[in-house]
């Protein structure tokens, strides 16, 4: 039984997050649904990291398991056809060995976050960019943001709901980049690491806008971490900003195949 992985972009507006839901629409639902065009399933397909509801994607890897041992550029072509008129595209498609992973074979997630600095109500971005009313000083931001990088107890940054075994990550990177957007003055926020908690990049990003804000000294991120209390963290910012990037492996399953 052939194994594929898939590189897919999403837009998560329409979507209740990646995971398949009985009675909801999911980007694993509409991309199952697409494979079950091509051959008898059920499907069942795993994803580098599951996002929530309203959360986009540009580089999320998936993985699926077919009968027929397929050209992947045609996979690919023949799941974009089926998958309309959602807004989901598979970008790139490799066959991977039998025993490779979307998600326990990763060893990097890479995170970017759009942050809209204007009064005026956005009408292109909706949707896909977190709008403050605001300029943020981005000199503090990033002095606060430095306080995160490392490995740490994140507790303050983590949903109650995460189930991940341990608090405990290792986050290697945090930039912030000034951009002139079309629609005004953005942050886009990176972050990079092994892997991230539930609303990690959500919490950390709406805990720095305080300290952009003024609300927040950059000293009190420090703080906040150390506590290791989720009420010590700043407000979780809404998911619209948010886009799962890349996923890194040890060796890129889809390289050569042309895709971007």
């Amino acid at each position: 039984m052939p194994r594929y992985a898939l590189r897919i972009e999403y837009d998560g507006a329409p979507f209740s997050g990646w995971q398949r839901q009985a009675d909801r629409p999911s980007v694993q639902g509409a991309i199952e649904a697409a494979l079950g065009r091509l051959e008898p399933g059920p499907h069942t397909i795993a994803a580098a990291g599951r996002t929530d509801t309203g959360v986009h994607a540009l580089g999320q890897v998936a993985q699926c398991d077919l009968q027929k041992d397929w050209d992947p550029f045609r996979l690919s072509e023949a799941l974009n056809h089926h998958v309309k008129p959602q807004p989901v595209a598979i970008v790139a498609c490799a066959r991977v060995a039998d025993d490779w992973h979307a998600r326990f074979s990763a060893i990097e997630r890479r995170y970017l976050f759009r942050l809209l600095m204007r009064r005026a109500p956005t009408v292109h971005d909706r949707g896909r960019v977190w709008q403050v009313p605001r300029v943020l000083d981005v000199a503090l931001m990033r002095e606060g943001a430095a306080h995160l990088v490392g490995h740490h107890d994140f507790t303050t940054f983590r949903s109650s709901i995460c189930q991940a075994k341990s608090p405990v990550k290792t986050l290697d990177e945090i930039t912030i980049e000034e951009v002139k957007g079309l629609a005004g003055p953005e942050l886009w926020f990176r972050l990079r690491a092994r892997s991230f908690l539930h609303n990690q990049v959500r919490s950390i990003v709406g805990t720095l806008e305080r300290v952009g804000a003024g609300a927040w000294a950059p000293g009190d991120v420090a703080k906040s971490l150390a506590a290791r209390d989720r009420a010590a963290c700043g407000p979780v910012c809404p998911p619209q900003g948010l886009y799962l990037a890349a996923v890194r492996y040890p060796q890129d399953p889809f390289a050569g195949t042309g895709a971007h």
